[in-house]
């Protein structure tokens, strides 16, 4: 089923790029800012992405997208799998600023094979007043391969910032999601000074059967910074692999194979209705976090595909 075809005008009321369920934590940080509002020029960033196959390869079939978020052209790198389209997603702002709404939607249609991921880290700025937020929401339809792993988070001192990650994956997919937070500016001595920093991740079928829930609340301040979140570390990463294309137990030992020995401490489990594996690894190194999720999600690649994956030349 293609993408449902919305008129601007929708694209742009508050309860569209608004999150639905604010965290009453992150709600309470609510107010009107000296500088512009939520809503005004500049404040709204939106991609609308579907893909379809069309002849014999993944394409951007329909797209909207508002400043400060925006893409360049598709790309077509992966010489093993020469059907599969690499979309770069981009911020012309060079980051999340207080009462920035930002929201992306990805259509992946059938047999379609997506890699979504960032041109750079995310940047959520020193804020003031009000909160900023990010709404993501990923379709994979059957038998669709799509990979949405975006370069990691990093929250400046005072940052106040919710997103919202609702994956829907059809029977037959596969749907690779992957996350990475840093405990702030570490080189200006920023260690967890951030305000607050929710996070909700939900994947889903269509019929609306729930898969898996992450959920993550941290408020330095307020003391709500628990052991088990970063374990001392100042790196956290996830990756969340849900497919039928190999059991769920091979899965998990495939990522357990891939990163045994490279000294990050991490621990991989099955989704519930065995419908995939998660890892959570975490250090002190950004390189070794970086490495060991890279190795997670080669191995992935190579067990569901046969195939590892390009060099995105990114470091």
């Amino acid at each position: 089923m293609p993408l449902a075809p919305r008129r601007p005008k929708d694209r742009l009321t508050e309860e569209y790029y608004t999150p639905v369920r604010v965290p009453p934590d992150v709600a309470a940080l609510a107010s009107v800012p000296d500088t512009l509002a939520p809503g005004s020029p500049a404040k709204v960033g939106i991609l609308d992405l579907a893909f379809a196959v069309r002849g014999g390869r993944t394409e951007l079939v329909g797209r909207y997208q508002k400043t400060p978020l925006q893409i360049m052209r598709p790309l077509w790198i992966d010489p093993a799998q020469p059907g599969m389209s690499y979309v770069y997603l981009m911020a012309t702002g060079g980051g999340i600023a207080q009462a920035d709404r930002y929201r992306m939607d990805f259509h992946c249609g059938p047999d379609t094979q997506v890699h979504l991921t960032t041109q750079a880290a995310t940047k959520v700025f020193r804020m003031e007043h009000d909160y900023a937020s990010q709404r993501v929401h990923l379709t994979a339809e059957a038998d669709s391969y799509v990979e949405y792993l975006p370069d990691p988070l990093i929250p400046f001192r005072d940052a106040r910032f919710y997103q919202r990650t609702e994956v829907t994956v059809a029977p037959g997919a596969t749907v690779l999601v992957g996350d990475t937070l840093t405990a702030g500016r570490l080189a200006r001595g920023e260690r967890h000074a951030y305000r607050m920093l929710a996070t909700d991740l939900r994947v889903s079928r269509p019929d609306g059967t729930l898969l898996a829930i992450d959920t993550l609340r941290l408020a330095p301040g307020a003391g709500v910074l628990g052991p088990g979140v970063f374990a001392g570390h100042d790196h956290v990463a996830s990756l969340f692999v849900v497919t039928d294309r190999v059991p769920a137990a091979g899965l998990a030992d495939t990522l357990h194979e891939a990163l045994a020995g490279l000294g990050v401490l991490y621990g991989v489990s099955v989704l519930p209705r065995d419908c995939g594996a998660w890892v959570r690894l975490l250090d002190d190194s950004p390189v070794r976090v970086a490495e060991a999720h890279r190795a997670a999600w080669h191995a992935v690649r190579r067990l569901l595909t046969g195939h590892p994956p390009p060099d995105l030349r990114k470091p």
